[in-house]
């Protein structure tokens, strides 16, 4: 038989028992007042993404209301602007060709093409307006004599962005009209023939501002521009990091093609080395294809002179790549600079044998 414990030693027990007892409850006590700080925070955060949500609905419905309001008052803006009261005597609208049109002109009578955008006209009226081409005095020079040429087999191409707006997209239409101001167009209309037809500048650019951006219809655009180089002997002249159709099969219909690689930024600075090795690299027949920012239309005309067909093609490798990976809108692209997206003048190195056995000359 066990021995009888004692009262002392019973109340020992007890008082371990009672002990341990009291400090589980004061554990409790503690994660009950963590509980309910935990609470009123998650009350707190509620009511804070409550109202953030209402915020956006607000918000949602603010924007929604003023772009209905804006899309009223540019309906009407056509009955203003009738007005036979109206001062109209600014007002100028440059004319174009149709894209189809300057296509068959390219790929038919082996015509070159300069083109002039915001960065081109921006140079041209003294100012730098893209990171990759400063401002050069020689540069905007050259450019206001191009833009002037009159030779039947040499294309003058400006941005269509003076009149109707209706095949843009919404995007589209609100970066043509941020960028459209008053000065910017007193600027245009310096440089511009308004008794001369255009081609569209917007060629190289069949995808993200157009409204029918995230339907079959780019590809179709961009498969019509494939035939200009269709079987040719290519030349690319590029900035070293644009790396025009690697990755992709815009170029995969050529019969050669090799490349010439210039500075990705500032490019005019090296122009006598970089038309020196484009020339070196000419063959009969054969096609240049140029991305070089503001240099690329001189590059054209020069290379014209010489007897070559040559197009200033911008950022159709780019466009190539929204309409391909992006949904037909302005993302992210690896290997490539890109200077429509943020952080895309950082550009990896990549390993791309074929890339690499196709560069002829590079330009430091």
């Amino acid at each position: 038989m066990a021995e009888e414990m004692s009262f002392e030693e019973l109340q020992g027990i007890v008082s371990l028992c009672l002990d341990e007892i009291m400090a589980v409850k004061g554990e409790n006590e503690n994660l009950r007042r963590q509980i309910d700080n935990l609470t009123a925070v998650n009350l707190e955060l509620g009511n804070h993404i409550r109202k953030l949500y209402e915020d956006y609905e607000e918000t949602k419905q603010n924007i929604a209301a003023s772009l209905k309001i804006q899309d009223m008052g540019l309906d009407n803006m056509v009955y203003e602007l009738n007005d036979p009261h109206m001062d109209t005597k600014s007002i100028y609208y440059p004319t174009f060709y149709e894209i189809e049109y300057t296509i068959d002109k390219i790929i038919h009578e082996r015509c070159s093409m300069a083109r002039f955008g915001d960065g081109e006209l921006a140079i041209m009226a003294h100012r730098s307006r893209q990171k990759f081409q400063p401002y050069d005095a020689g540069l905007a020079e050259r450019l206001r004599t191009i833009i002037n040429v009159n030779e039947e087999r040499f294309l003058i191409a400006i941005a269509d962005n003076y009149g109707s707006l209706a095949k843009y997209s919404r995007a589209g239409k609100s970066g043509i009209r941020s960028y459209m101001t008053e000065e910017v167009r007193l600027e245009h209309r310096a440089f511009l023939d308004l008794q001369r037809v255009y081609h569209n500048a917007y060629i190289s650019r069949p995808c993200v501002l157009y409204a029918d951006f995230d339907t079959k219809e780019p590809g179709k655009r961009f498969e019509r521009l494939k035939e200009i180089w269709k079987g040719r002997e290519v030349i690319i002249v590029e900035g070293s990091q644009s790396r025009l159709g690697v990755g992709n099969d815009l170029f995969d219909n050529v019969a050669q093609l090799c490349r010439v690689e210039a500075p990705p930024e500032n490019a005019y600075e090296k122009y006598d080395a970089i038309l020196s090795a484009a020339l070196s690299c000419g063959k009969e027949g054969c096609l240049y294809l140029i991305a070089l920012g503001p240099t690329a239309g001189v590059l054209a005309y020069d290379l014209f002179r010489e007897g070559y067909q040559a197009l200033d093609i911008g950022h159709i490798d780019l466009e190539y790549e929204w309409y391909l990976h992006g949904g037909g809108k302005r993302c992210e692209v690896k290997g490539k600079y890109n200077n429509e997206y943020t952080g895309g003048e950082l550009v990896e190195d990549i390993e791309d044998a074929d890339y690499l056995a196709q560069i002829a000359a590079t330009i430091f």
